[in-house]
């Protein structure tokens, strides 16, 4: 998608179609000049219009009317953003992906797009670059049947953003349109890892998508095999892949600054729970609960996608990404209830609940990755469903005893525009993990799940810094919404991008967590003081 700016009378900026974005009340007296140098040059039609099919500027609401060449547009579009006193730059940015889908169904390969003076020029530029990017994304390439022609079709590749009065164009500018589109790109690229069936989509196949992204973005890539984790002693990781015919992979992407002195500092570590299928293993999932098991590993696509635009900022100190990816399958070799497995850090744990695995390979990886000593370091996890009985289908749920390192990834969220919320790590709830024959257990009771497995994770982290991320709900959407399709979101993209953006921005903030470091790991019988990837 090619996006150019444009100045002046954005009537006369031409295109299938113009966008015009108003908040509730902008069609009274004071109504924003592209709006009514419109409805003038439509000879008060326009207006008219929009009181008769009681369009008001609310959000959600959108209106389409040809133009009959009384203008430069083929189309002009009335886009809703709600009240103004509840506007947000995320409210742009899913008016922008609904004008993109009204694009779509139209068959446009072009429109403008008036740049309202709600926020910031380049914030605005760049949330509207990021809507459209998103809102044309679809994953259909299964589909044989239906019209060919639509298939082939061009869709929408040119853009003009109409800047309001007073805004240049200059550097920061096109860098904000530059970073929206890379964030999109990286985001839809991370939506396709997460449709994508699961005989695709399976640990050999992630290993080598993780490949692709390190070649593109200028990575150094290791990836392990099961004898490399046999080595690395993870016997959670092993249990859990040991019941599949596909062989586990470990994988570990680092970026590292090219200037020597950045690259000694302490580096930030993704961690994402990296399950291709989890049919449940021998507690077997009821097979409605496991039509959509595919969607498993949507933290590591995150992690990865995120690793995409990161190697393009350079950030001013290390990045490294660790994610273990294997399936939970039955069968007569899986782990099974009642089995004791023995973890990287020693600590023995008792299985309860063979659905309960996504922690247990994490438990192993995030014990590896705080052998490479971070600053901080955010697991992404689509880890448990009581976090969305919780919080819904929108809404990330952010664990963390760290303060400012929760807070630091709540603002980057916040600036991105995904939905978190802080829930508690409370050892109120640690008797839920406590067994009789091993250190502790994988799964508690069903109350206070989410926390259970926040807690059972906490176990492998030691004095690190640490965020834990459950995306199990806002991993998918339900619906379209907005520039949301039915399906994979690439929830966590954008934060993970935006988090690394304010920290290189704020070495403080950085230098604050770096301090926080931790000079030894979790308690318990640790392997070895560092180990290779």
């Amino acid at each position: 998608m090619n996006f150019s700016f444009v100045t002046g009378d954005a009537v006369r900026a031409g295109g299938a179609m113009i966008v015009v974005p108003l908040l509730d009340g902008d069609l009274g007296d004071t109504a924003p000049a592209a709006l009514a140098s419109a409805d003038k040059a439509l000879e008060g039609k326009l207006r008219a219009a929009a009181a008769q099919e009681g369009f008001k500027g609310k959000a959600d609401q959108s209106l389409v009317l040809h133009t009959m060449g009384k203008l430069a547009s083929e189309r002009v579009m009335l886009l809703g953003l709600g009240a103004r006193a509840k506007f947000t730059p995320e409210v742009l940015r899913l008016a922008a992906g609904r004008a993109a889908k009204t694009a779509q169904k139209l068959k446009l390969t072009e429109l403008t797009f008036i740049v309202p003076d709600t926020a910031p020029a380049p914030v605005a530029a760049r949330v509207i670059v990021e809507g459209l990017m998103l809102g044309v994304y679809k994953f259909d390439r299964y589909k044989t049947s239906g019209n060919k022609e639509d298939k082939k079709a061009p869709g929408l590749n040119t853009v003009r953003l109409v800047l309001p009065e007073g805004a240049s164009q200059g550097q920061e500018l096109e860098d904000a349109v530059e970073l929206g589109r890379q964030v999109a790109q990286a985001t839809n690229w991370a939506r396709d890892l997460v449709n994508e069936p699961p005989n695709v989509v399976d640990p050999d196949r992630l290993a080598a998508a993780a490949q692709e992204v390190a070649k593109a973005a200028g990575l150094k890539a290791t990836i392990g095999g099961r004898r490399e984790i046999e080595r690395l002693k993870m016997g959670m990781f092993l249990g859990v892949a040991q019941g599949s015919a596909h062989e586990p992979r470990l994988i570990h992407l680092a970026y590292v600054p090219k200037n020597p002195k950045d690259a000694k500092r302490a580096p930030l570590a993704l961690v994402g729970k990296a399950i291709t299928f989890d049919s449940g293993g021998l507690s077997l999932k009821p097979s409605d609960s496991m039509i959509d098991m595919k969607t498993d590993m949507a933290g590591s696509a995150a992690v990865l996608g995120a690793m995409r635009v990161i190697g393009e900022l350079q950030p001013p100190f290390p990045v490294h990404a660790f994610i273990g990816a294997c399936e939970n399958m039955p069968s007569g070799t899986a782990y099974r209830p009642g089995d004791i497995l023995t973890s990287r850090l020693g600590k023995t744990v008792e299985i309860t609940n063979t659905d309960a695995e996504g922690r247990l390979v994490l438990g192993d990886i995030i014990t590896w990755a705080v052998e490479h000593k971070p600053a901080a370091l955010i697991d992404l996890a689509t880890l448990t469903g009581a976090c969305v009985v919780a919080l819904g289908n929108y809404i990330v749920g952010a664990f963390g005893e760290h303060d400012a390192t929760v807070e630091h990834v709540l603002a980057a969220a916040k600036t991105a525009g995904e939905e978190f919320w802080r829930m508690p790590v409370t050892e109120l709830q640690k008797d839920a993990l406590r067994s009789e024959v091993a250190d502790m257990k994988n799964s508690g009771e069903r109350w206070g799940g989410a926390i259970n497995a926040a807690l059972f994770l906490k176990e492998f982290v030691g004095d690190t810094p640490w965020v834990h991320l459950d995306i199990a709900g806002p991993s998918t959407s339900p619906k379209e919404r907005g520039y949301f399709n039915k399906g994979a979101t690439g929830v966590g993209v954008r934060t993970l991008v935006e988090y690394v953006r304010l920290r290189a921005a704020s070495p403080e903030s950085a230098q604050a967590e770096e301090t926080a470091a931790p000079t030894k790991p979790a308690k318990g019988k640790a392997r070895s003081k560092t180990a290779r990837a």
